[in-house]
Parts: C-alpha cells; structure tokens; sequence
C-alpha cells in the first residue's frame, strides 16, 4: 500500500503525463500556404490545423525588406522555397530559425516597405482555420482608374464612368454548369468584352473591379467602385437553380426589401456564400469611423439611386431582349450588398442559367459572349443619352428617329445630321452598312 506521499507524487506525475499530452495534442501544423497575386495586391494565406498563435514584426532598414511572422506551438513540412509566387511586391516565402523551441518562423521577402494587414479567419464552408497577410500595394486603384478621374476633373465634358463587376473568382467559382463550366469565367470574359465597347466609346469610361482569375472581397469591390467615382455599376453573374429547367437572362435592381421570391432568396443566399470563399476580412468593413452617420447618407441617396438602376435595368432588359431569352420581362427587386453600401445607381445582370445544359453551352461561346456585351452596351449608351448625367459627353447628345428611304446611305445620314457613319452603327448595332427601306435608325447628334 502507498503512503500519502508516494500517492502524492503517483498524482502529479500522471497530472504532468497527461498535460504534457495535451500539449503535444493541441499542437498546431501548418497544412498548406496559398498565394493570389494581383494588380493591386498580394494575399497570403496559411492554412492550419487550429487557431494560430502568432506575432508579427517588419524589418525594413539596412537590408531586403521582410514581413517576420512566428507561429507558436506550430510545425510544418513545407517546402516553402517551392512556392511560385508570380508577385510583384512578394519575391518569396522561405523558413527560418525560431527563436525557440515549439515556434516556426515564416518570412516573406518583399520589395517595398510594406504595412500588412494579417488576420485569422476562422472555418467555413470547405476551409479550417487561416491566417490571412494582405500586402496592399501602392495604389489600391488601378493606374486606369486614376485617369479617369483625372480627366473627370480636368475636362469640360466627361465621359460617364461605369464600373464592370465581373461576379465571383479565384477560390468562388460561383455557379457550376451541368459539364463543369464555371459562372466565373463567364462573367469575366463578358466583363471584358463590355468593357473593350464602353472604352472605344468617347462618351463613356469603364473601369473592371478585377481583370483576372483571383477572389476578391465586397469591401474591395466597392472600394474601387467609390474611388473611380463610378456614375454606374453593372455588376455581371450567370444563374443557377436547383432544376435544369429555368432559362433566360434577368436583370435585378436593389430594393429597398427583401426579395420575396425563391429565386431572389436564392441569389441572396449565394452572394453571402461567395463573401465566405473571398476570406472577406472584417477589417475591411469598418472603414467608415461613423456607420451610423454613413446609413444615414446612402438612405438619403438610396431612392433616387433605386429609381435611376431601375429606369437603366428597363433599357438593358430591353436590350439583352434581342440577342437572348428572358427569364423575366420586367426587372426583379432584391436586397443584394453588391449593389448596396456605395451610393451609385446599379444594376446585377444575370445572363443566363447556367444549369440550363443548352444555356450553359451557350454562355461559355464567344459568339454569345460578344452578343450579350454589346446589348448591354447598347443599353447603356441609349440609358445615359435618354437619361443624362449633367456635365457628361453623352448629356450633350441628343437621339433623332428616321426612316430610311429610296437613296438613303449611312455616309448621307451621317451628312445630314452632322454625326459618323461610326455612330450610327454603332448606336444601332448594325453588323453592315447595308440599308432597307423601310427601317427605322436612331440617329446620335449633338445637342
């Protein structure tokens, strides 16, 4: 029989055991490093096991510029010299000693003095714990973005500047076609072609939210949008739904309710699901020191931006109408935080479904592509002349109806109401100078 002493001593050394255990338990791994580099920055993600424990220094002077990072109680078996970080402000990532026992010290060589943003996102959906680094670069606005703006305010008319949201990227595909085709690609090649249209336009200037295969947040989104001093946002997304059977394109406007069908639930609940898959982090929603005083601006703003998305939703519907079916003849309400939060008119645009097996085929053709691109731009040019902005090229223009006749040519319309042959075409999507008596042309002409 033991004394009390030796039962004591029995007692602790199974207490120490069994901590020591569960140290060894809770220790953390480093699973995997993740790197999405673009225009205007780089993120880093390191997937772990549990929740980091970390601190974070910079070394800035006296040699190569280094973001230090120590993750306490972790390990890994990454060869991190292996990571291709395709980056222009991150040259690599690599190992180093800790400066103790239980700690792996990660240093990421950049080539500027950079101020991260590092945080830990906690899982969700498919993804466990990580530890996002954000290296912003310079400008979060693209060099295009800054002419715009520049010229907006150093000419005498401007040309009217909408911003082009391509839907989803990088890690959120969005919706998946029946073969696998993803609703991101679609969006930004659509994006894309809109874009090209709007910018070979003198009376109007896009600006694209993301140019490339990469995720990125709400927050930024509408960061861009805000700085470029968008007149407009077209937001570009494909459908989905739980049945193969539902086709046609849509156009949705923000409401100031919740949308009250199964489709706009629907859609709602993916736009939540992709801010998810962004890593979206709560940083970057507290921008504004006052939220409160910021709600009471977009309220004061919020009608009359839902009745302009609207008026410009009815000519887009109108016509997308003429190179594709619609879903719906009349634009659909829903509360959508792409099109909330900024204070600029806007419209989301789904181009179809891509559930729809024959639609899907069809969204992923460049023909389709090309011809849903230059609806919408046709829509747009005719919305900003039948609704100008004051101060803009296009609110200096004005829309004459003819009809043509016997002898008619573009060169003689173009002549006769002092615009181009190009205009013409242009505005009224002629694929030919060919004219039939008969048809009717909208003419742009200056005011």
């Amino acid at each position: 029989m033991l004394r009390a002493g030796h039962r004591f001593k029995v007692f602790f050394a199974f207490v120490a055991l069994f901590a020591s255990a569960m140290a060894v338990s809770q220790a953390n791994t480093i699973e995997d490093v993740r790197i999405w580099a673009h225009d205007d920055k780089t993120r880093v993600v390191f997937d772990l096991v549990r929740e980091p424990h970390f601190t974070y220094f910079t070394l800035y002077d006296g040699g190569p510029h280094r973001i230090v990072i120590d993750f306490q109680g972790t390990s890994h078996q990454l060869d991190l010299e292996q990571i291709a970080t395709n980056s222009i402000l991150l040259e690599r990532v690599r190992g180093s000693s800790p400066p103790e026992s239980g700690v792996a010290r990660i240093v990421l060589d950049v080539n500027d003095s950079i101020d991260p943003v590092i945080f830990h996102l906690p899982p969700a959906g498919v993804s466990g714990h990580r530890l996002v680094v954000d290296l912003p670069g310079q400008s979060m606005i693209p060099e295009r973005v800054q002419r715009v703006v520049r010229t907006a305010e150093h000419s005498e008319l401007r040309p009217v500047v909408i911003a082009v949201d391509a839907g989803h990227g990088g890690r959120d595909p969005g919706s998946v076609g029946p073969t696998g085709k993803y609703e991101k690609h679609v969006t930004l090649a659509v994006a894309k072609m809109l874009a090209d249209r709007i910018n070979a336009d003198p009376g109007m200037q896009a600006i694209l939210t993301r140019t490339g295969d990469y995720g990125i947040s709400l927050a930024q989104r509408q960061r861009l949008i805000r700085q470029a001093r968008a007149d407009f946002v077209v937001s570009i997304h494909a459908d989905a739904f739980t049945s193969p059977g539902p086709r046609g394109a849509s156009i949705w406007t923000l409401s100031p309710r919740r949308a009250n069908t199964e489709l706009g639930r629907a859609l709602e609940n993916k736009e939540r699901l992709s801010e998810e898959l962004y890593e979206l982090d709560d940083a970057l929603q507290q921008e504004s020191n006052d939220q409160y005083l910021a709600s009471v601006l977009l309220d004061m703003r919020k009608n009359d931006s839902i009745q302009d998305g609207m008026l410009a939703a009815e000519t887009l519907l109108q016509s997308l109408g003429r190179v594709t079916d619609l879903h719906r003849q009349q634009p659909q309400g829903a509360s959508l935080a792409v099109l909330s939060n900024i204070g600029t008119p806007s419209v989301l645009v789904e181009l179809g479904f891509i559930s729809n097996p024959q639609k899907e085929r069809l969204l992923v053709s460049r023909d389709h592509q090309e011809r849903l691109a230059q609806a919408l731009y046709q829509g747009l040019r005719q919305n900003f002349i039948a609704y100008p902005i004051d101060g803009t090229i296009l609110a200096n223009q004005r829309i004459q109806t003819h009809v043509v006749a016997r002898g008619d040519s573009l060169s003689v319309l173009a002549q006769r109401y002092n615009t181009t042959v190009e205009a013409i075409m242009q505005h009224n999507q002629l694929a030919s100078t060919t004219l039939f008596v008969g048809q009717e042309l909208e003419i742009p002409t200056s005011s």
